[in-house]
């Protein structure tokens, strides 16, 4: 079975890399990042590879590629990450529901998006229900995922929040991966290249090094050379003899010495995502160049083990199962059902729970904060009505077209 996929927000080839080896060829790879794009023609040179804003017609139309099998993605994960402000809907940044939308013009067999774990937060309740009920709408099964990194071979503590959705007929074959038994530390992955450049301590480093490595942060342009993440992970890299203060330029040399331990080369940290002799990738730029790719890149082997199960999927393969759709937020689905407004006991009832007056307000607030909610004080009772999503999702007039003419290097 030959299978296309188109993929947005396609970075250097993490994602790309691993739906390959799960058998999708590309028929579309789209990213705005000018070295990623360099990096994915270095190693496909014969794939269609657009350089520009995804949501710009002019680098590519969508309904040209009705039909494909697989539209995939890693939009971008700045309005969902913890460490951030987690502004959802109203960052400029935010692709995640005109993804979504998308489908609706090029109509895949298949949607697959991923993103970091804060999208999996209460926060981001009302969004993600949101999501489910759109493409419900469009005729899908959909359904979210945490996936650890380490559960598939990656020796990385990297939780991606994936998203998957089918057409009715697929979607009681698709079983998420399970996870392998066995994930090798970052010691022993790193043995062989540590010891590259002869230094002597390699072996000694690697006992010490007998963890799961802290999540890579790629970082952003506005930022200074690379490192390896925050102050946390920092002291964890610290505790497996790792200096973290930056990225080297080679492997220690014979007869080194650290106070704290050496610092890892970019092709260590690729190595640590998950690129490998299973996974050969070049790429293209500098040292700090090099790492924001890697950094920012969904590990490919998570990818081939998604890419591998909607392809079973894809097949009818196994024994299909009723598939159980989640509520992620009860409250915004009664209003949103409603359409009007709703008093606290209205809620209650819906939803079939009481809700307190305090936790009602909070739950309000967090949806407030990616829809429009209208509020009726009475005499005796507020009232609540959900209004338009905030958030873009192709509108012409939208503030994202003139953020991005000012700051695009945020967006990419």
């Amino acid at each position: 079975m030959t299978l296309d996929v188109v993929e947005i927000c396609a970075g250097a080839g993490g994602q790309a890399l691993g739906l390959e080896k799960a058998g999708f060829n590309h028929a579309l790879a789209v990213e705005l990042d000018d070295n990623a794009c360099n990096t994915l023609k270095l190693n496909r040179p014969d794939w269609d590879v657009r350089r520009g804003d995804v949501a710009d017609l002019e680098v590519w139309e969508p309904s040209d590629f009705k039909g494909v099998d697989l539209l995939a993605g890693g939009v971008p994960c700045p309005p969902f990450t913890i460490a951030g402000k987690q502004l959802g809907a109203t960052d400029e940044r935010d692709l995640f529901a005109w993804a979504v939308e998308l489908v609706a013009k090029v109509e895949p067999r298949a949607l697959l998006l991923e993103n970091v774990r804060g999208l999996s937060m209460p926060r981001f309740a009302g969004y993600r229900q949101h999501v489910l009920d759109r493409l419900t709408e469009l005729g899908y099964v959909a359904e979210w995922q945490l996936l650890q990194a380490s559960d598939f071979g990656v020796p990385q503590l990297r939780p991606r929040f994936v998203l998957v959705a089918l057409r009715p007929e697929d979607a009681p074959y698709f079983v998420w991966p399970e996870p392998l038994d066995h994930c090798a530390t970052v010691g022993q992955t790193l043995l062989h290249m540590m010891g590259a450049g002869g230094w002597e301590g390699a072996e000694d480093w690697a006992r010490k090094a007998n963890k799961i490595a802290p999540t890579i942060v790629g970082g952003s342009k506005k930022h200074g050379g690379a490192d390896l993440g925050p102050t946390r992970a920092k002291r964890a890299w610290a505790e497996m003899g790792v200096d973290a203060l930056g990225v080297a330029d080679a492997p220690p040399p014979r007869g080194a010495e650290f106070a704290v331990g050496p610092k890892l080369t970019a092709d260590m940290v690729a190595r640590i995502q998950g690129w490998s002799d299973d996974y050969p990738w070049e790429f293209s730029g500098r040292k700090t160049t090099k790492y924001r790719q890697i950094g920012n890149a969904f590990p490919p082997p998570v990818a081939a083990a998604v890419g591998a199960a909607l392809r079973r999927a894809f097949e009818h393969a196994g024994e299909p199962a009723e598939r159980l759709s989640t509520e992620h937020d009860p409250i915004y689905k009664a209003l949103r059902d409603r359409g009007d407004f709703m008093t606290a006991a209205q809620i209650a009832k819906a939803i079939g729970a009481p809700i307190e007056a305090p936790e009602l307000e909070r739950r309000i607030s967090r949806l407030s904060r990616d829809f429009e909610v209208e509020v009726r004080n009475g005499s005796s009772m507020t009232a609540y009505k959900i209004g338009r999503f905030k958030a873009f999702v192709g509108q012409d007039d939208h503030l994202r077209h003139e953020a991005f003419l000012k700051h695009r290097a945020r967006f990419s």
